[in-house]
């Protein structure tokens, strides 16, 4: 670990760099919806929740060992569609349109192979900080 004032200054940089790219805090699905164990680190020991927000990253201290400060799931089109591609349920069939995967009011993500494209959502209600 370097010395106490290179800490801060990096820390100071990342803040900086964050302010910049105006991050702001995610919404509650984008953070509820991670599974603990599935958590990237987006902080330091000792962050402050309003620092961690600030860099547009999750906070939740209630679990012990794991990041509490992290990276949120990928912003969607819908909140209800934010969930990890473990939870996805198949709402469609292999090579369904996008236009008939709203049809059925589900989800629709093709950036990810061997996962389901079109997905039922996930009520927003289940989503909190």
């Amino acid at each position: 670990m370097g010395s106490p004032s290179v800490q801060l200054l990096a820390v100071l940089l990342v803040l900086g760099l964050c302010a910049l790219a105006g991050a702001q805090k995610p919404s509650p699905c984008r953070c509820s919806r991670i599974a603990v164990e599935n958590r990237k680190n987006c902080g330091f020991p000792g962050i402050t929740p309003d620092t961690c927000f600030s860099m547009g990253c999750c906070f939740d201290s209630k679990v012990p060992n794991v990041p509490w400060c992290f990276h949120p799931l990928p912003k969607q089109e819908s909140e209800q569609c934010v969930m990890e591609v473990s939870t996805r349920r198949n709402c469609g069939y292999p090579g369904i349109s996008p236009e008939e995967c709203a049809s059925r009011k589900c989800c629709f993500s093709d950036n990810i192979f061997d996962v389901p494209w079109c997905f039922f959502p996930i009520p927003v209600e289940d989503c909190h900080y």
